[in-house]
């Protein structure tokens, strides 16, 4: 019994990952009275997290259906069909609203206190079991440090890495000249283009449509194969990537070419693509996009969404149509739009042209649920504000012939529940880096101009 934990869940945890009371194993969760109350206000009142807040609140009840309120605050063993029950450990209420406060604890009605108080109250009387807070909010961990809490964690069980600087960048930067870090090589001519074969310790920590890129000015390739004790890949040459074209719009560097090359390829059914504002992710996305469904018909239609925080709130009190609620928060895409069109004689009704004969939908994230989309080429604006589970809902909506782009910067979080590391985003570059489906591709340096480029570097 002493080696099994008892973890405090924050408010927090259960809106980032509703189904988070599987994740401790055989360890005991415990839920205060104050989170329940949280997410009973949450449901109905804070709209962007609304649906987590009511599968959570599912989720618990589901299994306290048939247990009396003595077993309930003693605690229910958590049953998963997913998972094996004897690994499973159990989940209490505890009802702080009726804890009497020791010297030690936080004074005042904030609800964070009310948590942090429950854990100081079951570390003193669990002792020596191990009591855990867990909460996505720094400062929280900070003022349950301070106030006596001995373990307090973020919560980790879909992060997966511990630092955003470990974050894969979709390619591998090779000091000096590739080939001179390798031993050994096999050339194979595959039409135009030409295949290498290395050994796998000369190209470590690599993996499929990954870029290998070097110092020079020639070299580039694209990792294709991975074997146990080779990688093979195709060279696709610096100069050509540097002249990757979509739509009018030429690659302004070596990493806006590695991005128009996975953007144009169709066998790449999912491309992420990070990097600073003013990088170009969405302008070349949209002319990609283009591109591939007027010119090449290979998509039938383009669909434009993004997280909108506000929009669950309002767009059913906005006039017009849902294209047009949408309008407000699609304006990065409209804004390319123009810049692509901007030398025409007419440029809005180039646009208005464009959008018609491209099938040019925009759509909101909540009603993208449910849906199969097919033949689409699919734009996922600002990303990073989108929890793993949230994504998962999107990508698992497209259907055969469905390419999807997902775009964000994780510098420019505005959830209060997501960190950099805890980001959807984060976790859908790890999770698809090893996914021959996909390819990364992070923008570096800021290309919109000289007075964006000053200020991403020093403000």
């Amino acid at each position: 019994m002493v080696n099994k934990k008892i973890y405090v869940l924050d408010t927090n945890i259960l809106l980032h990952e509703p189904n988070a009371i599987f994740s401790f194993n055989e360890h005991d969760v415990i839920i205060p009275m104050t989170v329940l109350e949280e997410l009973d206000q949450i449901k109905d009142r804070h709209k962007d997290v609304s649906r987590d807040a009511r599968v959570a609140i599912r989720t618990i009840e589901d299994i306290f259906s048939q247990e009396s309120s003595e077993h309930i605050l003693k605690g229910v063993a958590i049953s998963n069909r997913s998972v094996d029950h004897a690994q499973l450990g159990s989940l209490a209420i505890f009802p702080d609203h009726q804890l009497k406060l020791n010297d030690d604890a936080l004074p005042g009605p904030a609800n964070d206190n009310k948590i942090i108080n429950t854990a100081l109250h079951l570390q003193n009387v669990h002792a020596p079991r191990a009591v855990i807070l867990v909460t996505q909010d720094i400062n929280m961990r900070l003022k349950a440090k301070g106030a006596g809490v001995q373990l307090v964690e973020d919560y980790r069980s879909d992060q997966l890495i511990s630092d955003i600087r470990f974050l894969s960048k979709g390619y591998q930067k090779f000091n000096g000249d590739f080939w001179q870090h390798i031993q050994n090589c096999d050339t194979q001519s595959n039409g135009r283009y030409t295949i290498h074969t290395v050994n796998t310790d000369d190209v470590k920590e690599s993996y499929v449509n990954q870029y290998l890129i070097d110092d020079s000015d020639h070299f580039c390739a694209r990792v294709t194969k991975l074997e146990q004790s080779s990688v093979s890949f195709i060279d696709v040459s610096r100069e050509r990537i540097e002249h990757r074209k979509a739509w009018g719009v030429k690659a302004k560097n070596v990493y806006q070419g590695m991005a128009l090359d996975a953007l144009l390829d169709p066998k790449i059914e999912l491309v992420i693509l990070t990097g600073a504002a003013g990088s170009g992710k969405t302008l070349l996305s949209m002319a990609a996009a283009l591109e591939q469904v007027i010119e090449k018909k290979r998509y039938n239609k383009i669909i434009v969404t993004r997280n909108t925080p506000e929009i669950a709130e309002s767009i059913g009190f906005l006039p017009g149509t849902e294209e047009e609620k949408m309008a407000p928060w699609l304006a990065a895409i409209t804004d390319s739009l123009e810049v692509l069109h901007g030398g025409d004689e007419c440029p809005q009704g180039s646009i208005n042209y464009i959008c018609e004969r491209a099938n040019i939908q925009f759509k909101s994230i909540n009603f993208m649920r449910g849906r199969s989309i097919q033949r689409a080429f699919v734009l996922l604006d600002e990303c990073q504000n989108l929890t793993a589970s949230q994504l998962k809902t999107i990508i698992t909506r497209c259907g055969e012939g469905t390419k999807i782009v997902c775009l964000g910067n994780l510098a420019q979080i505005d959830s209060n529940y997501l960190t950099a590391v805890s980001s959807g985003l984060t976790y859908l570059v790890e999770t698809f880096k090893d996914f021959e489906g996909s390819s990364v591709v992070h923008l570096d340096g800021v290309v919109r101009s000289r007075l964006a480029k000053f200020a991403e570097e020093h403000m």
